[in-house]
């Protein structure tokens, strides 16, 4: 495709667009920004729609500016929030937004080039804003009446909370921020997620008020599950795009468990593989929907373009070890990584002196059974695993050099129930 708009449309990334857009984008280069509020230090998959948007303009030539929301962070976006934010220090703001920057830095060509994208600070210009300027030169234009049009606003009024008079103003700031990109860096558009669309307009409705000039949005739909759910939750919490939050194993595996419902939106959405590429894929999970290779392009793609090869490798090895035979191949920091969420217990090196410590002691003492003769009937049974090796004699003991990496012991009951025995 020559036309990223095209592209847009056929990712199924256009829920709303201004007028002329389209030919605007066939005509000349354009310079587009997505803001990204530091809530946190790390992005997470909901952000990655809006990281992959930006790089995908990249790659078609357009201007990116990421915005990271130093000044409106301090405040917070009540778009799609039931609840008013906590409001952050300014010492845990600076941690944040140093923490999305590195981040975006992965997805993007940051240098001085024709189209090299922008890394900016809206503090910049918020930071020294007084507000009666502010209420003088911006404020006026709007009147709140028009504020209350807006469905993040409108929400927020009908929930038993309310909303802030503080919140109630972070449309005007974004609508600011919008002209201070279009006044600094001719930028003409700003894109976002559909929740976004109240505060696009409002940002197009004062740079042609103030400057006379036509400016553009573009929102895609929120994503959610096939399920109904809200993308990116899991019941062990927030997909992180920080390896010390969500390890790459975890990671990967959150894209490989997609559902067969969800993983062709998915690739359309969070990779850069082509209209061919997805179609093929679309065809073999027809095919053969239990080899689940749509699901392992998606993992592979996506962890790549967050973590890189290395880690992609690492995780599909420690995926493709985990329901074989044997994982005394993976290394202490894979076991951990792969197990990191599983109950633990802590065993002392001297439990392990001598002929070692039973398998049915160690059952018991791991509380993976309630008592010893319910441990030895269950090893009798076939029911108990180490390092994924099934355990049928209740006679056996367990010793040091049977240990991943003479540190770590993984203990299954049945098909699903692990726990993790460190040495110490």
């Amino acid at each position: 495709m020559t036309n990223v708009f095209d592209e847009f449309t056929w990712r199924g990334l256009v829920y709303d667009v201004t007028d002329g857009l389209a030919e605007l984008f066939a005509k000349e280069k354009v310079t587009a920004y997505i803001g990204f509020d530091p809530t946190a230090s790390s992005l997470h998959v909901g952000n990655l729609m809006t990281l992959m948007a930006l790089a995908r303009l990249q790659r078609f030539g357009h201007r990116s500016i990421a915005l990271v929301g130093g000044g409106t962070g301090m405040i917070g976006d009540p778009s799609g929030k039931s609840q008013e934010r906590v409001l952050l220090t300014t010492e845990q703001l600076a941690v944040n937004v140093a923490g999305v920057r590195d981040q975006l830095s992965r997805f993007l060509e940051f240098s001085a080039s024709a189209n090299g994208a922008r890394l900016v600070d809206n503090f910049e210009w918020l930071g020294s804003l007084d507000l009666l300027s502010f209420l003088r030169d911006t404020g006026k234009h709007f009147t709140v009446n028009y504020m209350l049009q807006k469905e993040s606003v409108g929400r927020r009024l009908e929930s038993e909370e309310g909303i802030s008079y503080t919140e109630f103003s972070y449309l005007l700031l974004q609508a600011y921020d919008f002209l201070q990109l279009s006044d600094r860096f001719g930028c003409l558009l700003q894109m976002g997620g559909s929740d976004q669309w109240g505060n696009i307009t409002a940002g197009i409705d004062l740079i042609r008020r103030l400057r006379g000039r036509k400016a553009h949005g573009l929102v895609w739909p929120l994503m959610t599950t096939a399920s109904g759910a809200k993308f990116g939750k899991t019941e062990a919490g927030t997909i992180w795009l920080d390896p010390a939050r969500t390890s790459p194993f975890r990671f990967f595996q959150f894209w490989l468990n997609t559902d067969d419902r969800d993983v062709m939106t998915y690739l359309k959405s969070f990779t850069f593989l082509d209209r061919d590429a997805v179609a093929a894929l679309e065809a073999t999970t027809a095919a053969a929907p239990e080899k689940r290779e749509a699901q392992r392009v998606l993992a592979r793609e996506v962890t790549t373009l967050v973590h890189g090869a290395g880690q992609t490798s690492r995780a599909e090895h420690a995926s493709s070890v985990l329901f074989g035979e044997d994982i005394t191949t993976l290394s202490v920091d894979e076991v951990l990584a792969v197990f990191d969420d599983v109950p633990s217990t802590d065993l002392p090196n001297d439990a392990m002196a001598g002929e070692g410590i039973g398998m049915v002691d160690l059952l018991a003492r791991v509380q993976l059974a309630p008592s010893k003769s319910e441990a030895r009937r269950l090893v009798q049974s076939g029911g108990v695993y180490l390092n994924n090796r099934r355990i049928s004699d209740p006679l056996t003991r367990i010793t040091r050099d049977q240990a991943i990496g003479g540190r770590l012991f993984v203990i299954r009951k049945g098909q699903k129930q692990n726990h993790l025995v460190r040495l110490t």
